[in-house]
């Protein structure tokens, strides 16, 4: 049974996805023309992913959806810890990220291999935490947790939604989600397509979009 919580989690979880993939797509884009990446929409994404991701969705998971599951069944409980232990540790990670943007940023060429890999690392980290979740956690809390504790939980997951999944962002952060959007490739933003930036005659990178595709198109629809 789908409700409004796993809902809302697995669109964050796309949109999400959407973006971090894009990431790499650019930085991809950008080592095969031998050119500088837009350092300050780079900034902006990773800005978002520790803003929101990382400090509201987790923290979400954490204090109300992982406590209730643990009270309702013993079972999960080992990978609920290990998502708590990743939760804390994607904070550390995502420090890691932003120090090694700012050192490609500052320093030009010598450090884009030590960024794109930390970055690799860091979106190949995140997508199997979330698969983990959606694949693991969210059926067994659709099986075992009651109406009540839905209903406390949609109250919480309504609020402070995501704007890269469609809903208009707080005013304080309109023009950091417009930037975001407009800088994110085609079809998940509103930025060049990957094959519209490739030179003539260049196949442009294939990617996997199958869980991404709705939520980060709705993005595009409040900028």
């Amino acid at each position: 049974m789908s409700n409004v919580t796993t809902r809302i989690i697995r669109e964050e979880h796309a949109a999400l996805s959407a973006m971090l993939r894009s990431i790499l797509m650019l930085l991809a884009h950008h080592r095969r023309q031998c050119t500088m990446p837009d350092f300050a929409a780079l900034r902006a994404m990773i800005f978002y992913v520790d803003e929101f991701p990382e400090k509201r969705h987790h923290r979400r998971e954490s204090e109300l959806l992982f406590p209730k599951l643990r009270a309702r069944t013993p079972l999960a409980r080992h990978m609920l810890d290990e998502l708590d232990e990743e939760h804390a540790l994607g904070e550390r990670r995502i420090l890691e990220l932003e120090h090694a943007l700012l050192g490609f940023e500052m320093l030009g060429e010598p450090r884009r291999e030590a960024f794109e890999q930390i970055a690799k690392r860091y979106v190949q980290f995140y997508l199997a935490h979330m698969a983990k979740e959606e694949q693991e956690i969210l059926p067994l809390a659709e099986r075992v947790l009651t109406a009540t504790d839905w209903a406390e939980l949609d109250a919480a997951f309504t609020s402070n939604r995501d704007p890269l999944t469609g809903h208009a962002p707080e005013t304080d952060y309109q023009a950091l989600f417009t930037r975001i959007v407009n800088a994110v490739p085609a079809p998940f933003g509103l930025g060049p397509a990957i094959g519209d930036m490739s030179p003539a005659g260049r196949e442009s990178p294939s990617v996997d979009t199958e869980d991404s595709g709705k939520p980060a198109s709705a993005a595009a629809r409040f900028v």
